[in-house]
């Protein structure tokens, strides 16, 4: 443990003054830091939440595109009992601690808290650490992948890559690469798009993309069940067209076709834009196959990829149907306050006896934001997922009832140079410890930037 603090203090000295050296006064260097007080309940290994104090330093370093931030965090309770004057908490440190089945780099990558290179959007665009929105093309695949779903007990170290061919003046090919864990490397894909007709001058269809998608699990343990599975892969062909181009009224078509383990096919299209750059707004209709399972890679996949890989690895049931989704929200202030909701589901009632495939039920996905500066000091995040709509006491009943639900929220304060900050986790778990069916953990931070 002694080591593992001289290696961090040192780490925190040497690097901002490497960075000053090589950057001088040309004006790109920037580096902040911040120092953080605060409470984490966590969830242990019999499922029983558990409070620790938490104690953290996390420096930034900018220059020019670059950046990158540390997290070095000690959880630790003061006089557990009698004999004892402070108790760190292990997890953080020792690999497999617990039988957590965390290794070295599932505990030391994510003391980096972020790298990054440029943004979203521009020809050359590299992003590692957590990371809430992973979508490859359409989205019919790999939609809004988040590998937050752990915090605060643990953060995960992962990747976001974006290569467009123009940066070598080669604008007729792409390629789009992620994965969640880069220290187990258990989701990952990419997706590789020609612009067939970039140089022939034609309006609107200049800007075709045609895509290939593949994404896989390679179905090794990981942080919300020690269960291993069979690997599975999900591959896909889609079409990308944007209609009007600019801020005002950007308007896209798409269309996309998916398969899945065992013979599931999955077809949609669809468009989506914004109304004089205010309203976003999005329509899809879905072709389902038997078993097939839209957006598999969803916002919240890690915490249920055992149960979505027990129906995968299985013969699917039942018959094809059709399907759709709706989408409407707001962008304002430069896209500081916005808000949207998504619903999808399928043109048929719910099932008559109650099956174990979301696909099969309506879902929702409401997401909201506000960055600091809109309402003072005050800015927030937070998203609510609802499975299986219609499943218990009808569309309207379910969607108030917390079962099959996930809340994410992020709530801060900023005054001066002090920020307060709580993060709140909420997910259905029947077979949860706590007794109501729930696991939840949150985090009650305070922090100083300098």
């Amino acid at each position: 443990m002694k080591k593992a603090f001289i290696m961090i203090a040192a780490l925190c000295v040497i690097v901002p003054l490497t960075f000053a050296e090589e950057t001088g006064d040309s004006g790109g260097f920037g580096f902040q830091a911040g120092i953080s007080l605060g409470t984490d309940v966590l969830i242990n290994s019999a499922g029983e939440p558990v409070t620790w104090n938490s104690l953290g330093f996390q420096p930034d370093v900018a220059v020019g595109p670059f950046g990158i931030g540390f997290d070095f965090t000690l959880r630790f309770k003061l006089m557990p009992d009698a004999d004892t004057a402070i108790e760190i908490f292990p997890g953080d440190w020792i690999p497999d601690y617990d039988g957590s089945g965390k290794s070295i780099l599932d505990l030391y990558l994510p003391k980096i808290m972020y790298f990054r290179y440029g943004l979203r959007g521009e020809p050359l665009y590299v992003k590692l650490g957590s990371i809430d929105d992973l979508t490859l093309g359409n989205g019919f695949i790999v939609g809004e992948y988040s590998n937050t779903k752990f915090l605060p007990a643990q953060r995960v170290f992962g990747l976001d890559v974006g290569l467009d061919g123009s940066l070598f003046d080669f604008p007729y090919v792409g390629i789009e690469l992620l994965t969640g864990n880069l220290a187990k490397f258990d989701v990952f894909g990419g997706r590789l798009f020609v612009r067939p007709l970039v140089t022939t001058g034609l309006p609107i269809l200049e800007n075709l993309q045609v895509g290939g998608t593949i994404a896989m699990d390679r179905g090794v343990a990981g942080l919300a069940s020690s269960v291993a599975f069979d690997p599975l892969t999900v591959m896909g062909a889609d079409l990308f067209l944007p209609v009007l181009t600019g801020k005002a009224f950007p308007l896209a078509v798409f269309s996309e076709l998916a398969f899945e383990p065992n013979q599931r096919t999955g077809f949609m299209v669809g468009a989506g834009g914004r109304l004089v750059s205010v309203i976003t707004y999005g329509v899809q209709l879905r072709l389902l196959g038997a078993g097939f399972s839209p957006v598999y890679f969803d916002a919240n996949y890690d915490l249920f990829r055992v149960e979505k890989a027990a129906l995968m690895n299985t013969a699917p049931t039942g018959e094809g149907f059709a399907g759709w989704l709706a989408k409407a929200g707001a962008s304002l202030l430069e896209d500081k306050l916005y808000f949207s909701v998504s619903v999808d589901g399928p043109f048929k009632a719910a099932p008559a006896i109650a099956t174990a495939s979301s696909a099969e039920y309506p879902h929702l996905r409401g997401v909201i934001g506000m960055a600091e500066g809109v309402l003072g000091g005050f800015f927030v995040t937070g998203s609510y997922d609802k499975y299986f709509l219609g499943k218990e006491n009808g569309f309207f009943a379910d969607l108030v009832d917390p079962s099959d639900a996930v809340i994410t929220a992020a709530f801060n304060y900023k005054t001066g140079a002090a920020v307060f900050t709580l993060l709140y986790s909420l997910r259905y778990n029947p077979d949860s410890a706590s007794g109501n069916g729930f696991d939840v953990t949150s985090s009650l931070q305070s922090s100083i930037k300098f």
